[in-house]
């Protein structure tokens, strides 16, 4: 590929064509993401849109892979606009702005990489170099900045390829992404030169991308025959309420809320004798620390299962001479007694805090049970007796840095508790899962997932999904869960692999701007002391 030089394909002056197969690229790339799950197209995807980028200039490759990123994240997180307007109580003319808003949010990453390759072509380099390192260099800014949003990057997209994603315990997703990206640039190369344009055989593109993929897999089938320690595992009861978002802040609703969750745990107990048993987030939609008869009730079904009983309940702590309420989830011993109580940490913007709230006068906050929610401050694990629990809140679970911090602390088992209830019948709880995946990879710790609508789910530490329930039904999944061995590369050096991509596309770009720019002065630094002679 060469973005600067001239246009090797005929097209027609204001043809629609590249930006057509933008946007064909685009709604590839979504369908590489659950539902559709057709994970094979991400390694194609691109071809369409650097084709489009033939030769044009690195503002028009910048603009073609923005309408590709806009098609794309329109497509994925369409479920943005349910839940704004069910939940967040917007009308279609204001959600829907916020919906294509926040694609073009994260389509502008996708703009940025493209624009760089074409910036770095321009200086010399070779596209099968920056592309894969500028690509993954945006996906890292997109995952930190304004709070962070590292929602189905492409390497996400593979989440059920055991043998491939299990790099990620060394690269975290960022390494599988990389691939791809190169995988795109020589498949494109491949079928341009096939089509009898100027595009050369990517011989040395093809060997490297050949090279890494078949170490990748080595390295991923040599991870899966690892025989894990054997460590007795604990028997766990994951807890499916399937209640409903409009009744589920309702004190009315609440003691039935409490049958559910007691009928529901009680068949598990009679399933097998179960160490622990998992509640979803906001299972006890009420302050659990005000000891009150509900919550009494609670430590009474505790002391009758015999078992451990972690769920999610707000909070409340005294903060800057005032109460701030918390998201939170407690653990419970056998004796029905408090162990502790740990409280999310990443809180979602627009779900449990408006941010800039006086900009935004007409949006709400969509959790209506409480005030807004302010972030816990301390990362530590919880003791379950035969092992220890780490905890994510709900989309904590796509930030690779809170698993790392939790197994890092001394966590061997992650609890993810979440209420998908927002998202209805749509893509992304299969989406919020098909990360939660990755998080058991890169920490070789298991995940257990409990979740208040679907999806439930028992995560290995290869990634390994054993099991998944249907959304909105009652149900209760029980199984035993080995800890984690927490010996993953990931855990001592964390997106180390992102930071190398994005320090490369920085310092490669500067040095060849450098370089040209020295080019262009000493002609004219000649030439103007040959005037003066």
């Amino acid at each position: 590929m060469n973005l600067t030089s001239d246009i090797r394909i005929p097209l027609i002056k204001g043809s629609l064509r590249p930006a057509l197969l933008a946007i064909l690229s685009g709604v590839l790339i979504a369908l590489s993401f659950p539902k559709a799950d057709l994970s094979f197209l991400a390694w194609l995807a691109l071809i369409p849109l650097l084709t489009s980028i033939e030769g044009r200039s690195a503002c028009s490759a910048f603009k073609l892979a923005f309408l590709c990123g806009l098609t794309a994240y329109s497509g994925i997180i369409y479920w943005v606009v349910i839940v704004m307007g069910v939940y967040g109580h917007l009308p279609l003319f204001a959600s829907i702005p916020l919906w294509l808003f926040l694609s073009a949010w994260l389509a502008l990453f996708y703009a940025v990489a493209t624009w760089t390759t074409a910036m770095g072509e321009r200086f010399g380099l070779k596209s099968a170099l920056i592309f894969p390192l500028a690509w993954v260099a945006a996906d890292y800014l997109r995952s930190f900045l304004l709070t962070g949003f590292p929602w189905t990057m492409l390497g996400h997209s593979q989440y059920r390829l055991l043998p491939l994603i299990q790099i990620a315990d060394i690269t975290g997703v960022y390494g599988i992404t990389g691939l791809i990206l190169l995988a795109n640039i020589v498949f494109y190369r491949i079928v341009r030169a096939l089509s009898g344009s100027e595009v050369p055989y990517p011989a040395k593109s093809a060997i490297i991308f050949l090279v890494l993929f078949g170490a990748t897999l080595v390295y991923g089938f040599s991870r899966l025959n690892v025989t894990p320690p054997t460590e007795t595992g604990i028997k766990v009861a994951l807890i499916q309420g399937n209640i409903d978002q409009d009744v589920k802040w309702s004190p009315a609703f609440r003691e039935k809320t409490l049958d559910i969750y007691s009928s529901l745990s009680k068949q598990a107990a009679i399933k097998q004798k179960t160490d622990l048993i998992v509640w979803p987030e906001s299972a006890a939609p009420f302050f659990f620390q005000e000891n009150s008869a509900a919550s009494d009730r609670i430590r009474t079904l505790t002391r009758e299962l015999g078992s451990y009983l972690f769920f999610g309940s707000p909070a409340a702590e005294i903060r800057d001479s005032g109460y701030r309420n918390l998201n939170s989830a407690f653990l419970l011993a056998p004796d029905g007694s408090e162990i502790g109580r740990r409280d999310k940490v990443h809180l979602v913007p627009f779900g449990e805090y408006v941010p800039m709230a006086k900009l935004f006068p007409f949006v709400n906050k969509m959790v209506h049970g409480i005030g807004d929610f302010a972030p816990g401050q301390e990362i530590k694990p919880l003791n379950c007796g035969k092992t220890t629990l780490g905890t994510l809140v709900c989309y904590e679970a796509i930030f690779p840095e809170l698993a790392r911090a939790q197994v890092n602390a001394g966590s061997r088992i992650l609890v993810n508790i979440t209420n998908d209830a927002w998202f209805g019948t749509s893509s992304a709880p299969y989406q919020h899962l098909s990360m939660a995946v990755f998080r058991a990879v890169e920490t070789r710790t298991p995940l257990v997932r409990a979740a208040n609508t679907g999806i439930t789910s028992i995560i290995d530490q290869n990634g390994h999904i054993k099991g998944m329930t249907s959304l909105f039904k009652e149900a209760v999944m029980t199984g035993e869960v080995q800890p984690g061995s927490a010996d993953a590369i990931y855990l001592r050096i964390g997106d180390l692999f992102a930071q190398i991509c994005l320090g490369l596309t920085v310092l490669t770009l500067l040095l060849k701007f450098i370089g040209q720019r020295d080019k262009i002065r000493k002609p004219k630094i000649a030439e103007s002391k040959q005037n003066a002679v």
